[in-house]
C-alpha cells in the first residue's frame, strides 16, 4: 500500500548532492561522490565495489571537510552511513585526521 523502502521513511529530510569525495578505509583511498545527505548521514557512490569497515573517514573535497562516518550499509557501488563527526581540513587538524588532510591536498582540494 505505502511501498517504498526503509530509506524512504527517514525522520530527516535528505537533500541531493553531487560532490567529489574520497573514502579513507584502512590503508586505501576510494574515489566517490556524495550523492545525498541529511544532518545525520550521507549516501555515497563509490568508483568500484569494495568492502568497507564499520567506520571510515569521508573527505569532502569541495568543502574541505573530514566526515567520520559509521557505515550502515553497502550495496554494489553505493554505501550509506551516519555522520558521527566533522572536522575542517584547513589549517591544523587532529593527528587522527592527518591522512584525510593529506589526501585532500593530493586530490587538489582547497
Amino acid at each position: 500500500m505505502f511501498g517504498g523502502s526503509k530509506e524512504d521513511r527517514r525522520g530527516e529530510a535528505r537533500k541531493p548532492a553531487n560532490r567529489r569525495a574520497l573514502v579513507l578505509a584502512s590503508a586505501s583511498e576510494i574515489v566517490c561522490r556524495i550523492t545525498d545527505e541529511s544532518r545525520s548521514g550521507l549516501r555515497l557512490r563509490l568508483d568500484r565495489r569494495t568492502e568497507l569497515p564499520k567506520r571510515v573517514v569521508v573527505v569532502d573535497l569541495q568543502d574541505a571537510l573530514a566526515l567520520e562516518v559509521e557505515v550502515r550499509w553497502v550495496r554494489g557501488q553505493e554505501a550509506g552511513g551516519r555522520t558521527v563527526g566533522q572536522t575542517g581540513l584547513r589549517g591544523l587538524v587532529p593527528q587522527r585526521l592527518a591522512a584525510a588532510r593529506d589526501a585532500s591536498a593530493r586530490a587538489g582540494g582547497p
